[in-house]
């Protein structure tokens, strides 16, 4: 894969826009972009799912209440 290809901007609407060759193509709908000096990086949003998400979490702390508590134990039931 180059590293490196010249390409044309040009106007759509009030943006300037560029078209990425199929080299160069990102993952997914969706990218950031940030300036660095004279560079723009442009980087493909990571969608690592669910587990990826909870993993980013802090734990809770919080004291759940207990729901089993108003339920008759399970040797009461009628079926």
């Amino acid at each position: 894969m180059p590293s490196k290809r010249k390409i044309r901007l040009f106007r759509n609407g009030r943006n300037q826009a560029l078209r990425i060759p199929r080299e160069f193509e990102l993952e997914g709908n969706e990218a950031t972009i940030h300036k660095d000096g004279e560079r723009l990086i442009v980087e493909p949003v990571s969608t690592g799912g669910l587990l990826a998400l909870l993993a980013t979490l802090e734990p809770v702390e919080d004291t759940f209440p207990d729901v089993d508590e108003t339920l008759p134990p399970l040797d009461d039931t009628e079926l």
